[in-house]
C-alpha cells in the first residue's frame, strides 16, 4: 500500500510502498477514506515535543484523525462488520484496567498507545486498529467531514465540557483556526455567548458566520480592556499555540472563571499566583477526549450543530500540507484522501 512515512525528525515524509497491515483477532483493518492533518503531526514530525519524541516509532506513518471503512476484521470482533464506517482517534488503545481507565479517563491511561506516534497512523491507504477503539461514524456525516472530529473536534468538545458552561454565559475563543472554528460552533450549540478573538479579519468574519456574538481583532483592540467592560468571560478557551495568546487570554477571565488550555506552546506558561488567588480563577487543561466524548461530538455534528471547514488533498501532498500548516496558510482543516 502507499503511505507517507517519517524516517527521521525534521525531514520530509517519504511516499513509499509498504506492507499492508494484518489485523489481529481483536482488530479491524480500515481502508482510509480521509485523514486530517493536525498541528500535532507537525510537532511529531519535527520532534519538538520531548515527551512524545521519546515514544515515536521509526519509521512511522503519521495521522490520527482517521475515517474510513472496515475491510477486514479479526475473529474476535463482534461489534463491527465489514463495510462499517469507523474512525480511529489519537488514542489508539488504552488498558481498560488502570485507575484512570476505571474512572472514565481513558485519555489519561499511562499504558495508552497513540495513533500516528507510537503506532502507525492514517497517512496511508490502510490502517489497523483495536475494534474497541474504532468508533462508528453516523450516516449523516461523510468521512471527509468526520475525520477532523476525531482530534480537533473531540479536543475542544472535552475542554468545553470540563468548563461546565451554562447557557447565556460568556465564552471567549482565542484563535479561529482548525480547532477554534469548531469551538465557536460547539460553544454556540451549548447556548453560550461566544466572543471570538484572532488577528485575521477573514477568520473573524467566518467566526461571525458560525454564530459568534462578537469578534475582536487583537492587533487593533485591547482585548483585556474590552473584556473587563463586559465583566470578563466565564470561560476562556485558547486554541492557539502562541504564548502571546495566553498572555492576552488570562486577563479576560472573570473572577471565579476558568481558563481552558488546549493550544500547546513550546514555551512554558507562567501565571501570577497573586492574581489567581485574588480572582479565584481556575486553569483546566484537556487531553483530547474519551470514546464517550467522541460519540457525543459526532452526534452534534450529525445533527448539524458542528460542521468542520475542510479541504481535501491527495496523500502525495502530505509534505506540502505540513509546510502550509507550518507557515499558517491553512484555514480550517485539511484532510488527506489516499484513495
Amino acid at each position: 500500500m502507499k503511505a507517507a512515512v517519517l524516517h527521521n525528525f525534521k525531514t520530509p515524509l517519504a511516499l513509499e510502498d509498504v506492507a499492508r497491515p494484518v489485523p489481529g483477532p481483536d482488530e479491524v483493518l480500515v481502508e482510509v477514506e480521509a485523514c486530517g492533518v493536525c498541528h500535532s503531526d507537525l510537532h511529531v514530525a519535527d520532534g519538538d515535543w520531548p515527551q512524545l519524541a521519546k515514544i515515536v516509532k521509526k519509521p512511522l506513518i503519521l495521522g490520527h484523525e482517521i475515517a474510513g471503512r472496515v475491510v477486514e476484521k479479526g475473529e474476535a470482533v463482534n461489534d463491527h462488520q465489514v463495510g462499517d464506517r469507523v474512525g480511529v482517534p489519537w488514542i489508539f488503545s488504552s488498558c481498560g484496567e488502570c485507575e484512570m481507565c476505571r474512572e472514565g479517563n481513558e485519555n489519561l491511561c499511562g499504558k495508552q498507545q497513540i495513533t500516528g506516534v507510537s503506532v502507525d497512523g492514517g497517512y496511508a491507504e490502510f490502517v489497523k486498529a483495536p475494534a474497541r477503539h474504532a468508533t462508528k461514524i453516523p450516516d449523516a456525516l461523510s468521512s471527509v467531514e468526520a475525520a477532523p472530529l476525531f482530534c480537533a473536534g473531540v479536543t475542544v468538545y472535552r475542554a468545553l465540557k470540563k468548563g461546565q458552561l451554562q447557557p447565556g454565559q460568556r465564552l471567549a475563543v482565542f484563535g479561529v483556526g482548525g480547532l477554534g472554528h469548531l469551538a465557536v460552533q460547539i460553544g454556540v450549540g451549548l447556548g453560550a455567548e461566544v466572543i471570538a478573538i484572532d488577528v485575521s479579519e477573514e477568520k473573524l468574519a467566518y467566526a461571525k458566520s458560525l454564530g459568534a456574538a462578537h469578534t475582536l481583532n487583537s492587533t487593533s483592540v485591547d482585548v483585556g480592556k474590552d473584556f473587563r467592560k463586559r465583566g470578563g468571560a466565564h470561560a476562556v478557551l485558547v486554541t492557539s499555540a502562541a504564548k502571546a495568546a495566553y498572555d492576552a487570554a488570562v486577563p479576560c477571565v472573570r473572577p471565579a472563571g476558568i481558563l481552558l488550555v488546549v493550544g500547546l506552546p513550546a514555551d512554558s506558561l507562567c501565571f501570577s499566583p497573586i492574581s489567581m488567588a485574588g480572582t479565584e480563577i481556575r486553569i483546566q487543561a484537556s487531553a483530547v477526549g474519551t470514546r464517550q466524548d467522541l460519540r457525543e461530538v459526532l452526534d452534534m455534528a450529525a445533527a448539524g450543530k458542528v460542521r468542520c471547514q475542510v479541504t481535501s488533498r491527495p496523500l502525495a501532498d502530505a509534505n506540502a500540507v505540513l509546510e502550509d500548516l507550518r507557515h499558517g496558510r491553512i484555514a480550517g482543516r485539511v484532510v488527506l484522501t489516499p484513495g
